[in-house]
């Protein structure tokens, strides 16, 4: 049965489409644009042209535009983002849903055509180690640009609301993202790798510096564990950070790459001993978000977004930035197995309210309802 919403026409732009999942932003834009569309609101979602060979209109009830980029690694997405809030503009959508603060100043567009917009800014991009330069000017700079044009400020954590606060005077609303909590895998898939429940522990992450996955196998190697230490991810790229990782020879390490297969992903969280997270600069993560959702043991870096997540401490256990801390803290949780159950035990306690899915729908929905009706009183 359809809603009160079902005037309600929102599109959302900033990713490479739907249902193509690489992202937290992806996976943001399936989880709400699903749940929206069921809701009775139109969604509109702008897909990257190239990335998709077939181009059905629609998918799932929301529909699909599909615009063109230059196709380079550093203006893909920025010229893609241009296309489709032109496009965006130009038809009789509602509300426009910006992700990634890389897009604040396309928020220009949009006033000039009197469309009502809400972005989701991300993390510290302009603080990340892959963004130097140009590139962390830029960031920096786009991010004041969002608090300046988009109506409407999104956070995905409270300590990432402070410092927008701090940094841009800015109000923000605060909406994390969401989890699927799940109790059982296939332990078979695991063995294709050579692993058995909880002998091993995992990091699951893009092989850049910012998620310090260096810091983590290195610490590791130091320690006297006999598990093994996998490491789900890649760069997709040649790249000699990620390079050089893999370059480590000790028998403990195992390098998966990409695990594309959803069931296979789950059965290496369902059963590690314990998840190291080392994600610096972002806010509410999608990997921590599956880890407490998957019953995992979190070994995380000591930052305000990974203390805010795990509750100070209640969820999970934390290291310092250097390698003795990560060392340590893995010979500690070696020595105390009793603790790293009752870790794995509690696990999804930690998913409050504010990490369910339609909760998060339902912020949204209730700020895409008052940018339609300030809709033409700018």
């Amino acid at each position: 049965m359809k809603t009160a919403d079902n005037k309600l026409k929102v599109a959302i732009l900033g990713v490479r489409g739907y249902p193509y999942v690489y992202s937290g932003y992806e996976t943001l834009v399936k989880e709400l644009g699903e749940r929206l569309q069921q809701r009775g609101v139109e969604v509109t979602v702008y897909c990257h042209r190239s990335l998709f060979r077939e181009r059905p209109d629609e998918v799932n009830g929301i529909k699909l535009v599909y615009m063109p980029s230059i196709e380079q690694k550093s203006l893909s997405q920025l010229t893609h983002s241009f296309f489709s809030i032109l496009h965006a503009c130009l038809s009789d959508v509602d509300v426009i849903f910006v992700v990634n603060s890389a897009n604040g100043p396309f928020g220009l567009i949009s006033r000039l055509f009197r469309k009502p917009t809400a972005i989701n800014v991300d993390g510290l991009e302009w603080l990340r180690p892959k963004w130097k330069g140009m590139g962390a000017r830029y960031f920096l700079w786009s991010s004041k640009m969002s608090t300046k044009l988009f109506d409407h400020i999104i956070n995905d954590a409270e300590a990432m609301q402070k410092i927008y606060k701090e940094m841009f005077a800015c109000e923000s609303t605060v909406i994390a993202y969401g989890a699927n909590p799940s109790y059982s895998s296939n332990p078979e898939k695991i063995k294709k790798w050579g692993l058995e429940k909880q002998g091993y522990f995992l990091i699951v992450g893009r092989m850049v510096p910012d998620n310090n996955a260096d810091l983590l196998v290195k610490g590791f190697i130091q320690s006297n564990s006999t598990r093994k230490l996998v490491i789900v991810g890649d760069v997709p790229y040649q790249d000699n950070y990620a390079s050089q990782l893999k370059q480590i020879k000790d028998k403990r390490l195992i390098f998966t790459g990409y695990v594309t297969d959803p069931e296979e992903l789950k059965a290496l969280f369902h059963n590690c001993y314990a998840y190291y997270h080392g994600h610096e600069f972002g806010g509410t993560n999608p990997s921590m978000l599956k880890a407490l959702g998957y019953g995992c043991a979190i070994l995380a870096l000591n930052t305000v977004f990974n203390q805010e997540m795990l509750q100070n401490g209640k969820y999970g256990w934390f290291f310092e930035k250097n390698t003795e801390s990560v060392k340590a803290l893995t010979e500690k949780a070696e020595k105390e197995e009793a603790s790293m159950s009752q870790l794995r035990t509690t696990s999804r306690e930690g998913l409050s309210k504010k990490y369910n899915w339609d909760y998060v729908t339902d912020q949204y929905l209730e700020v895409f309802r008052s940018l339609k009706a300030k809709k033409g009183k700018r």
